[in-house]
């Protein structure tokens, strides 16, 4: 089965947007990546300032293969001058999928 792995990251108030428009101008490079099956960004509906970047992966091995990819490295690179960062902190929770359903 697939491995999941969700970035936490916490939104300073007033960047929601900003972050979500930058997550929508992203290269896709991950979406052409070998193993790679989903990304998903969600975003809080419960007062709390903690997005979610849910990727899922056929194997851990993929995954880590694109943390070291050069396509990573560029598209994690600092923001421009004058930018500020839309999000802070930076957690990465880790998940193998044991049980899968999904819509007929």
């Amino acid at each position: 089965m697939s491995v999941v792995r969700i970035n936490v990251l916490e939104v300073p108030e007033g960047m929601a947007e900003v972050l979500e428009e930058r997550f929508s101008k992203r290269a896709g490079e991950v979406d052409r990546t070998p193993g790679f099956e989903a990304f998903e960004l969600l975003r809080p509906t419960d007062g709390s300032n903690r997005y979610f970047v849910y990727t899922r992966w056929t194997d851990e091995a993929s995954f880590d293969a694109w943390m070291e990819s050069r396509q990573f490295q560029q598209g994690h690179a600092q923001q421009p001058e004058g930018q500020r960062p839309a999000a802070t902190g930076n957690e990465l929770l880790a998940f193998d999928v044991v049980l899968r359903s999904e819509a007929e």
